[in-house]
């Protein structure tokens, strides 16, 4: 029985331990979650003169909340804090160090914020201010010169100031703007989740899996979601009319059983998938046998009062990150919100053999090279190469812009590719031989493209071979022979021929014929010369022809 019982409680424990799915539980620190929620806020440089910072505080609570939560200042730098709530909240405070301020704002001659302390604190006051954000930081700088930080809190709980520094390099002018407030690490917030998250455990090697569920009954239906991560898989799952709104064009796979924006290309997706059960199991195995996975990175569940809500979708803040080389095939020099390239070199326009990363390349040889991407979600984006140049490497770099030819590629062969060609013939004279190659792209949707960045590729480059001064061999086969054994006995028989006809048309006549008469006058014949006169020729004496006729007609016995 005994044994019974072990078995079973094994079995259960298996079965624990290799379930795909998790239960969310909230957490009491959002900065430990995957997926963070956005807040209106800004955070500069600014010091005042008096050597305090300026901090404003801007405290949003759901209807449901307690309105209650604890300040404490014992161990904060020099500054002056305002604290401003929409809502009537009870604010329990038990010491402030010395050279804090504190200002709660004052409507109608009642703060709107209720003071529990074990005494009369000087430091403490309560003043009419503006309650809107962009007024209330107007007020501040026109007070105290200038404003350090603006953050927003929902549902406060704790906030604790740390001795630390609370400035953040760079603007003194506070703009408001999107941010996460749990980077601000000069203080510690701690407030009431509206999330509840759960993560099961995963490998190194099992893929990049982050879903978010909205269940029905939450008021959210507009949410912007913008991904810090590289290489990873989104499935959002929320009620009927939700809209999701990407702000970035991450490497990034995603699906939903709603409406998706991408902002960058104002293009809309419709849902790929239907489902109406909110369940965290039902949800997490959806989306693990959507994307055909095992295990999935982190389940985020978000239930709020407001209709709109932004989310950012980043690495765990206490998570220790660990440097992976890049590949030598390639880098890509892009902003975050970019997605990622790859440029592929070949030495033919076949695009069959991809050149080595440490193969060296001719400088008089064209080079083919083909830059190619992901598909964003489902939809499909093509590349657009605006310019090209090369870099030296060295302490003295030399930056020469590089022409290329784009060579043509169906749809087929290049769904997410381009390609194009260039020459190096302007490397001749330069000493170095390792260069950078990079071009600056666009991504397009339709007629709608925004900046891609930049792809680079290292390339080794070496000078031309010499061209060799030895005359080339030719080597003869039978039939090269014969050929030739053809062709001179046609051409002989040719010259043979015009020599007959030359003969022929001039009047000279041939051996056959040398016994035959021939006209007087004829400067040549077969019959025997005489001996040549030692007499003056005619020019000179004119008497001499007759005698010389004579003799043509006697032969003469000596020369027979």
């Amino acid at each position: 029985m005994e044994s019974s019982a072990l078995l079973l409680c094994l079995a259960v424990v298996i079965v624990s331990a290799s379930s795909p799915t998790c239960d969310p539980v909230k957490l009491s620190d959002n900065s430990q979650n995957y997926v963070r929620e956005m807040q209106i806020g800004c955070w500069t440089s600014f010091v005042g003169q008096d050597k305090a910072e300026v901090h404003i505080l801007n405290l949003n609570f759901a209807a449901t909340d307690g309105k209650m939560f604890s300040l404490e200042m014992a161990e904060a730098r020099a500054m002056n804090l305002i604290v401003t709530s929409r809502e009537t909240a009870h604010c329990l405070i038990n010491e402030v160090n010395a050279g804090v301020n504190i200002y709660f704002l004052q409507r109608s001659n009642t703060s709107t914020v209720v003071l529990h302390t074990n005494g009369h604190l000087s430091n403490v006051h309560t003043v009419d201010f503006p309650s809107e954000d962009e007024e209330l930081v107007k007020w501040a700088t026109k007070k105290f010169g200038g404003v350090t930080s603006f953050t927003t809190v929902a549902n406060p709980k704790l906030m604790l100031s740390k001795a630390t520094e609370g400035t953040k390099a760079g603007s003194e002018e506070c703009i408001l703007q999107n941010e996460d407030p749990t980077e601000k690490q000069f203080m510690k917030i701690e407030a009431e989740s509206t999330f509840k998250s759960c993560s099961p455990q995963q490998s190194a090697d099992d893929p990049d899996l982050h879903i978010i569920n909205i269940p029905g009954d939450a008021a959210i239906r507009n949410v912007s979601v913008r991904v810090d991560r590289k290489k990873t898989s989104v499935f959002l799952r929320g009620p009927q009319g939700t809209t999701w709104t990407f702000l970035n064009l991450q490497h990034t796979k995603f699906c939903s059983n709603n409406e998706i924006v991408l902002a960058a290309f104002a293009h809309r997706i419709q849902p790929e998938i239907t489902m109406s059960s909110d369940k965290a199991e039902d949800v997490q195995r959806k989306a693990l046998d959507y994307f055909k996975v095992a295990t999935f990175t982190s389940y985020t569940e978000i239930r709020s009062e407001e209709s709109t809500l932004l989310l950012v979708l980043g690495q765990e803040s206490s998570t220790v990150t660990t440097t992976v080389a890049e590949p030598t095939l390639s880098s890509t020099t892009v902003p975050p919100d970019q997605m990622p390239l790859l440029m592929q070199l070949y030495t033919s326009p076949d695009y069959r053999s991809p050149l080595d990363p440490n193969a060296k390349v001719q400088s008089d040889k064209r080079i083919y090279a083909e830059i190619s991407g992901n598909t964003l979600g489902a939809m499909v984006l093509t590349i657009q190469v605006i310019s090209c140049f090369v870099r030296s490497k060295g302490s003295c770099p030399v930056l020469k812009e590089l022409p290329f030819i784009p060579e043509y590629c169906s749809l087929n062969s290049c769904p997410n590719s381009t390609r194009l060609s260039f020459s190096l013939d302007q490397l001749h004279e330069v000493t170095s031989t390792t260069w950078d190659v990079e071009c600056s792209v666009k991504l397009c949707y339709s007629k709608k493209c925004v900046d891609g960045g930049r792809v680079k590729r290292n390339l080794e480059v070496t000078p031309p071979c010499q061209q060799t001064l030895n005359p080339p061999c030719f080597d003869f086969g039978l039939p090269g022979v014969l050929g030739i054994a053809f062709g001179g006995f046609l051409i002989g028989v040719l010259l043979i021929g015009a020599l007959w006809f030359i003969k022929i048309k001039t009047g000279y006549p041939t051996g056959l014929d040398m016994a035959s008469p021939l006209p007087s006058g004829c400067p040549c014949s077969g019959a025997k010369r005489q001996p040549v006169s030692s007499n003056p020729s005619p020019s000179e004496n004119s008497s001499a022809n007759a005698s010389i006729g004579s003799t043509q007609s006697t032969p003469t016995s000596s020369m027979a």
